[in-house]
């Protein structure tokens, strides 16, 4: 039997629903990206992880490594490699679900940054025309700075946006302040009712909320050079299961 396409606008809605976190209590399931790396990089990479959290370019500071043998899911990390999980940040549209909010998800891309601060989408792609995620397909394509943006404030990021319905945006506004109050980083923007947000059209009577990619920390190991393969939205992962990068 043919099954029909899945397109990944759709598997953000499945896993979206199925969001427990509470932030507050560090408990519950998020969404997580799964990356592999070669295990002599792995020093390499904490550091870049650290650093894409202190920049504000990464959504949490909780990670998990997997060593060689392990297995998450269905995945086993293979001789010779690391496995490093990270919230994905479409956890966030989990957590817009859990409080009632309408959204849509649209789409994710490249976001340039002067000044440390976002100008526009120089590439995107829209969920609900593909079903390989955006930023996988985007990271190939070696079209990113996100080391430059480190150090510099300025370059190519990875990011994504979604739209929030116009009469929940105090509700909106009053979350990402609780989130940002405990760690939960990466708020790129949000956009006013009716106006495009960093170069990106919203439906009439939303208004656009822009966040950082949760493989940004990855795609800054891939353009020193090293392997990585990264899967992002790979599935749903408890959250007392990682640890702080910190204290790695």
């Amino acid at each position: 039997m043919n099954l029909p396409l899945k397109f990944v606008n759709n598997r953000i809605e499945e896993f979206a629903m199925q969001v427990t976190y509470q932030p507050a209590e560090n408990t519950g399931t998020i969404i997580y990206n799964l990356s592999l790396i070669r295990t002599e990089d792995l020093e390499f990479a904490v550091t870049m992880l650290k650093n894409a959290y202190r920049a504000g370019l990464s959504v949490s500071d909780r990670v998990k490594f997997l060593k060689e043998g392990e297995t998450l899911e269905d995945f086993v990390i293979q001789k010779g490699y690391t496995g490093i999980c990270t919230m994905c940040s479409l956890t966030l549209d989990g957590l817009l679900l859990k409080q009632g909010i309408p959204l849509r998800a649209i789409g994710g891309g490249v976001v340039e940054i002067e000044d440390r601060m976002p100008r526009r989408f120089t590439h995107f792609i829209l969920y609900e025309y593909t079903t390989i995620d955006p930023l996988e397909v985007l990271v190939s394509q070696d079209i990113t700075s996100i080391s430059m943006v480190m150090h510099r404030g300025r370059g190519t990021i990875l990011g994504n946006i979604r739209e929030c319905h116009m009469e929940a945006e105090s509700r909106v506004t009053l979350l990402l302040d609780d989130l940002a109050s405990i760690g939960f980083t990466g708020i790129l923007d949000m956009g006013a009712p009716n106006v495009p947000l960093l170069g990106v059209p919203v439906t009439p009577q939303y208004f656009g909320v822009a966040m950082v990619g949760g493989t940004n920390a990855m795609a800054a190991i891939k353009e020193s050079g090293r392997p990585v393969v990264t899967r992002a939205m790979k599935g749903l992962l408890d959250i007392q299961s990682m640890g702080c990068i910190d204290d790695f």
